[in-house]
């Protein structure tokens, strides 16, 4: 099932994808967002609750939100692929693969929805794509075991964890270069997690223009869905709603020769095998 969050006549909601539409399910199910849903017993007979329903919009007329529109917390896994840690290196920067998944946070207001713009704002000319699955937590947790962790995924997305690189570059500490606001793209919508096998391996693509600059997949992960889950939650609960970033593959834009990176005009796809496609435009600061 995908699930998805949208506005429509200047009204939130989210609800249910029926084919070429959308069946609100806010109403139906007395949950005021998809997180609400997903943390509720209603979650679990989903399939019950959307069963012969109509689409009531249609994707053309709806405006789409963030997944999560406003996750309490989005948890993002720094250098988690092979081939985008051994492009690192290549491009000069020294950098030890660590025992512990190295980890930052973004805040929601970072975010930015499927066919919303990516922003590139006025300090910076070095706005990078970073093509991402996400993962969306369906049970909340703290301490939560590699061997339970499938257990408490709702369902999986596309993310586009764009770098405002010189920001990123400021100290070790890279959160400040990926938090400025519009620029973490998260969509189209949720699939829920029984459509997905554990620990299958999806294709990842992102195209800049059309023309494809990451291509790989998520078998190429160092620390794999179930250890990060398993790292955050002995720092914190992880709630319903909460976002897993689990990292790009090669093929970002600084380590091409010259580097290339984002500009006002163009078009970027992410897009993920047995999920959908996240397809942004850049704009410019206003």
């Amino acid at each position: 099932m995908k699930l998805m969050s949208y506005s429509i006549s200047g009204r939130d909601t989210w609800g249910a994808v029926v084919g070429n539409g959308v069946a609100e399910l806010a109403a139906r199910t007395g949950h005021a967002t998809l997180a609400d849903f997903i943390a509720s017993p209603d979650f679990a007979r989903r399939d019950a609750l959307v069963a012969g329903l109509a689409a009531d919009a249609q994707l053309s007329d709806v405006v789409f939100l963030p997944v999560i529109p406003r996750p309490e917390k989005i948890v993002c896994a720094v250098r988690n692929y092979m081939d985008h840690h051994q492009e690192v290196l290549a491009a000069g920067m020294q950098r030890e693969l660590s025992e512990q998944p190295p980890i930052f946070l973004r805040v929601w207001r970072s975010q930015t929805p499927h066919q919303g713009p990516i922003v590139r704002p006025h300090v910076s000319e070095s706005l990078d794509w970073e093509g991402e699955l996400a993962v969306i937590i369906g049970k909340p947790g703290r301490g939560i075991a590699e061997a339970d962790a499938w257990d408490h995924v709702a369902g999986y997305s596309c993310y586009n964890d764009a770098s405002v690189r010189e920001w990123q570059f400021h100290a070790k500490q890279i959160a400040s270069g990926k938090n400025f606001e519009s620029t973490g793209a998260f969509g189209p919508w949720m699939v829920t997690a029984d459509e997905i096998a554990p620990g299958r391996e999806l294709k990842l693509e992102t195209r800049l223009n059309g023309a494809v600059v990451q291509s790989s997949h998520t078998g190429h992960m160092i620390f794999s869905i179930p250890r990060l889950i398993a790292y955050a939650s002995t720092i914190f609960t992880l709630v319903p709603g909460d976002v897993v970033i689990t990292g790009t593959p090669a093929g970002v834009g600084w380590s091409k020769k010259p580097p290339q990176f984002m500009k006002p005009g163009d078009v970027v796809e992410v897009e993920i095998e047995a999920i959908g496609l996240l397809r942004n435009p850049v704009v410019a600061q206003g």
